[in-house]
């Protein structure tokens, strides 16, 4: 596995980590169908979430989260509907769309999860 993947992966672990400290349940990670991903899939008090995870080394690009555009979005939320029809709940439950922004200050790791941080 590259440098860079293996980067992202651990952003995904600490992220899985975070969010089941706060009660998630994880139910799908590194879902890929042609067309898009899912870092993570979990589940609290009914409601499904679809959590993109940046982790970013250095602010020269701005913050993690930023990344997340329009084009990116649009990608999310298709993959979404595509796992929810795959797993029979298109429709049949609440969903959100959150971000766990990870990025290195002075050594350590600021992680921010963004919950509810777009809509369709």
């Amino acid at each position: 596995m590259d440098t860079r993947r293996q980067f992202g992966v651990g952003g995904e672990e600490k992220a899985s980590e975070v969010l089941m400290d706060k009660g998630y349940c994880i139910l799908d990670r590194n879902y890929r169908r042609r067309g898009g991903e899912l870092d993570i899939v979990c589940e609290k008090e009914g409601v499904v979430v679809f959590v993109e995870v940046k982790r970013r080394k250095t602010d020269l690009f701005g913050e993690p989260f930023e990344a997340v555009d329009e084009r990116k979005r649009r990608r999310i939320v298709r993959s979404a509907r595509r796992w929810l029809y795959e797993k029979k709940l298109l429709g049949k439950c609440d969903v959100r769309f959150d971000v766990v922004s990870i990025s290195q200050r002075g050594g350590t790791e600021e992680i921010d999860h963004i919950e509810d941080a777009f809509r369709p």
